[in-house]
C-alpha cells in the first residue's frame, strides 16, 4: 500500500518548507500562532490547520504564550514530498 499525503496549497508547502529550513516558531499554545523569520504569519488559520492535520509541531515545549521552533512531521516531510512529486509529474 502506497501512502500518499493530501495535496498543499502553495501558501501551505511554503509554510513547511521554512518549517524545514528552520525559519517558522510558534507560540505554545493548543491554537499556537506562527512565526516566519520573527514575523507573525499573516494566515494564522493556515498554521492552525498545519498543526491540526498532523503537519507542523513544537520541537520543544515552552510556557503558554512563549515561541518554540517549529518542526516537520513525518506526515509533514510526506506531504511536501508527495506534492513535489506531483508537480514534476
Amino acid at each position: 500500500m502506497s501512502r500518499t499525503a493530501p495535496e498543499l496549497n502553495h501558501r501551505e508547502r511554503a509554510v513547511l518548507t521554512a518549517a524545514e529550513a528552520g525559519r517558522v516558531e510558534m507560540t505554545c499554545s493548543c491554537e499556537p500562532d506562527l512565526y516566519i523569520d520573527g514575523v507573525c504569519f499573516c494566515d494564522q488559520p493556515t498554521g492552525h490547520a498545519l498543526v491540526h492535520r498532523g503537519l507542523l509541531r513544537r520541537e520543544l515545549d515552552g510556557r503558554p504564550g512563549e515561541r518554540a521552533p517549529a518542526a516537520l512531521t513525518s506526515a509533514g516531510h510526506l506531504a511536501l514530498r508527495d506534492d513535489l512529486a506531483r508537480t514534476v509529474l
